[in-house]
């Protein structure tokens, strides 16, 4: 049975990340992990390295083709990536 002043362990966690500042960096390291699963597995697998500076995330891509095709649907990226994690966190997508 639940007391009136329990929370669940979702809005604990999720406290606790803003109390110490570590919201931004949690959502990132989701993002990054996260990567296959937006973009799907065959990308997943051509991504050799993946990390996010100052609001921009940052992809290597092995194939010039994926790449190319990739540019063409940045936005749909970038809009999917943020709805994934519940808040803007990357502002630009930057393929290497």
């Amino acid at each position: 049975m639940r007391k009136p002043n329990d929370i669940s362990l979702k809005d604990a966690i999720g406290k606790m990340l803003d109390t110490y500042r570590l919201r931004q960096k949690f959502d990132e390291t989701s993002i990054v992990s996260l990567w296959p699963e937006i973009v799907g597995i065959a990308v997943g697998n051509r991504t050799k390295q993946i990390y996010i500076h100052n609001r921009r995330l940052f992809v290597r891509i092995e194939s010039s083709v994926i790449k190319n095709e990739l540019v063409l649907v940045r936005q749909g990226i970038l809009q999917k990536i943020n709805e994934r994690v519940g808040n803007s966190v990357v502002d630009e997508i930057v393929f290497l």
